[in-house]
């Protein structure tokens, strides 16, 4: 889930389709039919170009031209890469994008698709999301290895899903983290300021962090991340799982584990 001037763009798993939104009405736009997209992850907009990036689970990069002119596959893994695309973000023109299995981070050009830089993560860690912050380190969400390894030593019955939020240097280097333990943050977003806000998907809240990577607030917590079904008594239960903040409008997109978009008002004052 993305947005782009006044348009959203939504990807669901297993579908070629981009779904689009007017983000003023919520109404329902055409489609931009994919031909060859099997299994879309994660969806990011760069302002500079006017494209769409898609993540195309563990296989490929989509290059899509915001009307669905130009569609592109982009960036596409060889049989002997073990880079594996998972999730994307935009910052300028420079797009960066997380791998399963290989702890490394690659970061291109938007514009020509050039490698621009990899960069190695720790052995504990395996990226969820990464974005780049306005002095260009790295924020990065994560599973922690070694928190899991703990978590199921102390009591094999917990079903936590340990992970954290770092600042990584350019050259793998852990700046700083967030003290506490997460429970499987999927995703991330940063503002102008270095704002972080951080979707944790099991304890289905979202936190804004501050730059230093301290805790400012709750976003939102559980309970008003849940909502009764209008032909039953029953409450569901979100789990956030993808994040698009819009620092002109402070708007936070949210798009959830079951499907379905909320948008909150966060305007940073």
């Amino acid at each position: 889930m993305t947005q782009l001037h006044d348009v959203v763009y939504v990807v669901t798993s297993r579908s070629s389709s981009i779904r689009r939104y007017s983000a003023t009405t919520h109404r329902r736009l055409a489609d931009i039919v994919v031909k060859g997209l099997r299994d879309p992850t994660d969806i990011a907009a760069c302002e500079l170009t006017f494209q769409l990036y898609v993540a195309d689970d563990r296989v490929s990069v989509w290059r899509v031209s915001s009307d669905g002119v130009d569609i592109q596959r982009w960036l596409t893994k060889s049989r002997s890469d073990t880079f594996s695309p998972h999730t994307v973000s935009v910052t300028s023109s420079r797009l960066l994008v997380t791998s399963v299995g290989d702890r490394q981070l690659r970061q291109f050009d938007a514009a020509g698709g050039d490698e621009l830089r990899r960069v190695g993560l720790p052995d504990y860690m395996e990226p969820e999301h990464a974005v780049e912050s306005p002095i260009r380190t790295l924020i990065v969400s994560y599973r922690n290895r070694q928190l899991y390894s703990l978590c199921q030593c102390c009591d094999p019955r917990t079903h936590l899903d340990p992970g954290q939020v770092s600042e990584v240097s350019t050259e793998g280097q852990v700046l700083r983290q967030f003290s506490r333990s997460l429970d499987w943050p999927r995703h991330i977003a940063v503002d102008r300021q270095g704002n972080i806000f951080v979707a944790d998907s099991r304890k289905r809240h979202i936190l804004l962090l501050d730059a230093q990577l301290a805790l400012r607030r709750v976003i939102t917590d559980a309970r008003q991340l849940s909502y009764r079904r209008p032909d039953s008594l029953r409450y569901v239960e979100q789990r956030p799982c993808r994040l698009c903040y819009m620092e002109q409008s402070g708007q936070l997109l949210v798009g959830f584990y079951d499907g379905g978009v909320a948008v909150f008002d966060v305007l940073q004052r």
